[in-house]
């Protein structure tokens, strides 16, 4: 997500180099440029001239030039120099093509005279190697803050563009000494869609918004699972925000316009809804925790993937270890530059996992994962982008395989798809609720650092699915290099709208899908479209694009003004959302309109509960739903329109 009051992004160089080390591994170099690999994988033949096994040190694997790990005997000037040099080079990389990654042994790090104190920049992950969160405890901060986008006269500070960045893992301190005053007072994390924080420990307070820094201090959107906070949070500008399996042990500060809470101890009360915005489940219907690298009491490290659970509150690992599986590192491919498709594929074919160390991966045909219980982990926010067509990453129908972490991006020729779960048009899909196909922390953007196109960007035809967070994002801005042509807004966004092309965000075909944090944005027809029987939806937000140019590119085949934001199609039966937005803001033609939000069957199995529309001042949406709820003009800009359950009770 974007905003009417973001300005343009702008392309960020190379890295600088800095070194961190200590501990039982020294950690590699921080090294610019990205590690770029032409990846298919799945259950295929080896190759006959494929390369011997790939040997993997389980005590010191090599994870590659942008993985740092530093230990406890790890100088402190050192990580803080570290990470200040990281931040430098990646605050303003939104559209760069560095990634990082960034762990701490088990160990303290941090003294309440001397704390450490980093900021995370782009495509950066901040994460604890312990078994659970409080084998690592950091007394100091780890923030994000305000983005100034502007100059002197207007600097333009918002956190609206704060985008690919990850923590977890860890317990946290929050000491903030030494700061300058009003930046002292709490941990910042001011941030919007493709950012998480999961199992966390917070002994102080947080902010998930920047209200030191020169406004207009807008924050749009994030995600936290399977974290203990013992202070209150403060939400401030935050307009949608799902919090999952958590427990606050001081409450929550205040709503915007759509803050979910799914089995968490200690959410606010919903009875207030709507002049209180909050959507709350006691229990989370279907959750499985991200998987996350972990270095044992012998030093070796290896993945433990979280099991799959139901009727879930609260954190996973309050009575210890996160229930579920131990992989070792040896049964991980660790993908890396220069790797050839018969190495990688050869390494899946003799039952590898596949490890994605950071970078931008150029993929040409698909990964293809055949083998139930296969893990996908992405580090530091790996990216796979489609060349040629292809669609990056396929899952085929089977159980329990779990990708995490990754990022798709488009290429410049369309693909049909970005992630393809299950077969399409396929029969006798092979699933198990127990143990569902699960997607944690995976993103998917359409344009923005070069030209994108895609028919859908996730599609979903496999029965018995989890998306545990996703920011499905058709770019509304970039550095493609798009001629001015005279059009409102920036970066010639006519231009935008006829070569950075994406039909819909998200198809699901399968049944039994369940979505915990579905975020998806600026797709040129249906954003979400439902097929599946008894799909489940916790938290949904979706901005219709800014972009279409006329009217006339904005209305369907029949005549309807506008394409829904989320539709559930004709045929289904049983399908419930809870907490769900559809926003405008159609910068190129002001008078656009769409006649509603969401569009459903009118039938007692088919339940909204908790939706909303807004607009941010251009374009209007006539209705919430099927005709109810008021209209949404400019002139209500930023005043949401409820309904509080479709049908009504």
């Amino acid at each position: 997500m974007s905003s009417p009051f973001a300005s343009r992004a702008t392309a960020q160089g190379p890295a600088s180099a800095s070194r961190g080390g200590g501990g039982r591994r020294g950690a590699s170099a921080i090294a610019a440029g990205a590690a770029v690999v032409t990846v298919l994988t799945g259950a295929l033949a080896v190759p006959a001239h494929a390369a011997p096994p790939q040997r993997v040190d389980p005590t010191d694997p090599d994870f590659g030039p942008n993985v740092t790990v530093f230990g406890p005997d790890t100088p402190q000037d050192e990580i803080q120099a570290t990470m200040d040099a990281l931040h430098a080079a990646q605050v303003d990389a939104e559209m760069g093509s560095d990634r990082h990654a960034v762990y701490f042994l088990p160990g303290s790090y941090g003294t309440p005279e001397d704390p450490l104190q980093v900021n995370v920049g782009y495509y950066t992950e901040v994460a604890g190697l312990g078994a659970s969160p409080g084998d690592v405890a950091v007394q100091g901060a780890i923030e994000v803050r305000n983005r100034c986008l502007g100059d002197d006269a207007n600097p333009n500070c918002i956190a609206l563009v704060n985008f690919w960045r990850t923590v977890a893992n860890l317990r946290l301190d929050v000491n903030t000494a030494g700061q300058d005053g009003c930046k002292a007072t709490a941990n910042f994390w001011a941030v919007s869609q493709a950012v998480s924080m999961r199992r966390l420990d917070v002994r102080g307070p947080v902010s998930l918004m920047d209200y030191c820094t020169a406004g207009p201090q807008f924050a749009s959107g994030g995600f936290i699972a399977d974290s203990r906070f013992d202070t209150a949070v403060t939400n401030g500008s935050q307009q949608q925000w799902l919090t999952r399996n958590s427990e606050l042990g001081g409450g929550w500060s205040n709503g915007v316009w759509n803050q979910v809470f799914s089995g968490v101890v200690g959410a606010p009360s919903d009875a207030g809804f709507p002049a209180e915005p909050y959507t709350v489940l006691e229990r989370t219907p279907v959750s499985r925790e991200k998987p996350y690298l972990f270095v044992d009491d012998r030093g070796r490290y290896a993945v433990r993937v979280p099991a799959a659970r139901t009727q879930t509150r609260g954190v996973s690992w309050a009575d210890g270890v996160t229930a579920g599986r131990t992989v070792p590192i040896t049964d991980f491919y660790l993908a890396r530059p220069g790797d050839s498709v018969a190495t990688i594929n050869a390494a899946l074919a003799r039952g590898k996992n596949l490890l994605l160390t950071p970078g931008v991966y150029d993929v040409d045909r698909s990964i293809r994962v055949t083998r139930p219980d296969t893990v996908v982990l992405g580090m530091g926010h790996a990216t796979l982008t489609a060349a040629r067509g292809a669609v990056p990453l396929v899952v085929g129908d089977t159980e329990g395989v779990v990708v995490a972490g990754v990022t798709i991006d488009a290429g410049a020729e369309e693909s049909p798809a970005l992630l393809q779960v299950g077969k399409r048009h396929g029969a006798n899909h092979r699933s198990d609720a127990a143990n569902p196909v699960t997607l944690s922390d995976v993103y998917f953007r359409v344009g923005g650092p070069h030209v994108g196109k895609v028919d859908t960007a996730l599609r979903i035809d496999a029965d018995d699915v989890l998306v545990d967070h996703t920011w499905v994002w058709r770019g509304d801005h970039g550095v493609e290099g798009f001629p001015t042509d005279g059009s409102a807004g920036v970066n010639g966004d006519t231009a935008r709208w006829r070569t950075n092309t994406g039909r819909n965000g998200v198809v699901v075909e399968g049944d039994r899908v369940t979505a915990t944090g579905l975020f998806v944005e600026h797709f040129q027809e249906h954003n979400t479209i439902w097929n599946g029987e008894d799909g489940r939806v916790v938290l949904y937000q979706n901005e219709l694009p800014y972009d279409p140019p006329t009217q006339a590119d904005w209305t369907q085949p029949d005549g309807t003004l506008g394409w829904e934001g989320y539709v559930v199609g004709d045929a289904v039966r049983r399908h419930r959302l809870d907490g769900g937005g559809v926003y405008v803001f159609n910068q190129n033609d002001p008078g656009i309109v769409t006649e509603n939000g969401f569009a459903v069957p009118d039938r007692p199995g088919v339940r909204l509960h908790h939706v909303m529309t807004v607009n941010l001042s251009a374009g209007t949406i006539n209705h919430v739903v099927n005709g109810v709820g008021d209209a949404v003009p400019p002139s209500t800009s930023g005043a949401p329109e409820y309904v509080v359950d479709y049908p009504a009770r």
